[in-house]
């Protein structure tokens, strides 16, 4: 699958994954949402950011002055305008990589996670309420399985149970 993926990296950051990496999970993301047999090319921008970055984008869009994992902007074209625009998806690499350590999880697996759930919500996908986040976290494992990935929602169950 084609798609196009401008990605800026505001950090250097060892355990970021490399860039056909990230591209790989979002094809799968498109897959599994039904996204993949566009005939335009999609496109979207991944900002890997650092905590304070990413703190102030959450306080200032989501009126939350704190840390986060992703942060999903779509697109928000004028429907006359037919673009493949997904939109842009900001990550903190320290997030990602503290919430993998802190859940016994492997750093790649956390990314791929990350990049899968923020591509969803661009893709409108949702988990507010039980029946959306059912629908999207179904999606989430599907690609993630299709990357021969294990279920993130088990192993935090599972790690909660354990402890």
């Amino acid at each position: 699958m084609n798609i196009s993926v401008d990605l800026q990296i505001a950090i250097e950051d060892e355990d970021q994954p490399p860039p056909a990496q990230i591209q790989q999970w979002v094809a799968a993301a498109l897959t599994e949402a039904q996204q993949a047999n566009s005939q335009q090319t999609p496109e979207l921008t991944i900002r890997i950011v650092d905590e304070a970055e990413i703190t102030t984008l959450n306080r200032d869009y989501r009126h939350k002055d704190k840390t986060t994992n992703v942060l999903s902007f779509p697109a928000d074209l004028p429907d006359h305008i037919d673009l493949p625009l997904l939109g842009d998806l900001v990550i903190c690499a320290a997030v990602v990589r503290h919430e993998a350590i802190e859940q016994h999880k492997n750093i790649n697996d956390h990314w791929a996670h990350m990049v899968i759930h923020g591509t969803l919500h661009l893709l409108g996908y949702d988990h507010i309420d039980d029946d959306e986040a059912e629908i999207m976290e179904g999606l989430e494992i599907k690609a993630l399985a299709s990357l021969q990935i294990a279920n993130p929602y088990l192993e935090i169950n599972n790690n909660a149970v354990n402890l």
